[in-house]
């Protein structure tokens, strides 16, 4: 029986058992809170795409450490987090945060949605430091905050491209970017991408800035190797990072110091984790975007 075949036919309260424990185990230890679906209140459109990509657990999970990734290869944004965050004393604890984040700017009410902003600014208000190349950061940086956004909502994309419950056409994909080009913008990023064509341009851009820094490093190899305790449970994140790894482009991959293995990825990666992704569906069901009509 596939692994697949196995969780749908668990009894109902076995299944929400998996449920809370995949959700635990990728640091989701609280339910999401009801998502505004009054289209009046609403910070994102309650049809929209947004939701839809980041309501789908084994995609966000994939595109999350993809990001992680990504975003490490800026040397003032990992110097941020390298002088100022705690996350090798308590990994789960800000990927709980960040969660949280998505949930209130993607599911949340306007107020919801701007109430977290709002918190991570002030956070970020207190982020300031010299990094390694001798140029001052400051984590509040316009800059530093479109190549966040930029390098976060390109991975959760491509991730859902490939891993999603549903197939995104390139309208769908635009709107994605439309969408959250929203809480860029008052996050403070000027001017965020509104295409997939402006996304793919600004990481270009940001090509000539981006290099793997020795906190990088550090951040790199304490990411890659996880956190989760259990035989099958590091297998199953094992799988996510190499997914992860598989929607980086060659370029990113190489100045990240980790080899680019396309036939791998096809034959192995590719396959296993779209069987993960099938299975923590059927355990964490996407939430469903409301519809005007119901």
């Amino acid at each position: 029986m596939s692994i697949t075949n196995w969780v749908a036919a668990v009894p109902l309260r076995l299944r929400k058992r998996i449920n809370r424990g995949i959700r635990e185990a990728a640091g989701l230890s609280h339910e999401p809170p009801p998502a505004c679906n009054d289209p009046a209140e609403a910070y994102l459109p309650v049809n929209g795409v947004a939701r839809l990509v980041h309501g789908d657990l084994p995609p966000m999970m994939i595109g999350g450490v993809a990001s992680l990734f990504f975003e490490m290869l800026h040397p003032h944004t990992m110097a941020g987090v390298a002088d100022h965050s705690r996350y090798q004393q308590d990994p789960l604890g800000r990927v709980l945060q960040t969660a949280n984040f998505i949930g209130a700017t993607s599911f949340g009410s306007k107020s919801s949605a701007y109430a977290a902003i709002e918190r991570v600014l002030a956070i970020h208000e207190g982020v300031r430091g010299v990094a390694d190349d001798g140029v001052a950061y400051y984590a509040n940086d316009p800059h530093l905050l479109r190549w966040v956004h930029c390098a976060g909502s390109s991975m959760f994309l491509t991730s859902y491209q490939r891993y999603g419950q549903r197939r995104l056409t390139s309208v769908d994909a635009d709107q994605y970017v439309r969408e959250v080009a929203v809480t860029a913008r008052d996050m403070g990023v000027v001017d965020p991408p509104t295409t997939v064509e402006e996304l793919n341009l600004a990481l270009e851009s940001f090509r000539p800035e981006l290099r793997l820094s020795s906190a990088g490093m550090v951040a790199r190899d304490f990411v890659a190797k996880g956190v989760v305790e259990g035989v099958h449970q590091r297998a199953a994140y094992r799988l996510i990072v190499d997914a992860a790894y598989a929607l980086m482009e060659p370029w990113a991959l190489e100045l990240l110091g980790v080899a680019s293995k396309p036939v791998v990825n096809r034959l192995v990666v590719r396959p296993a984790a779209t069987v993960l992704s099938s299975a923590v569906r059927l355990a964490v069901p996407p939430a469903r975007p409301v519809t005007l009509t119901d």
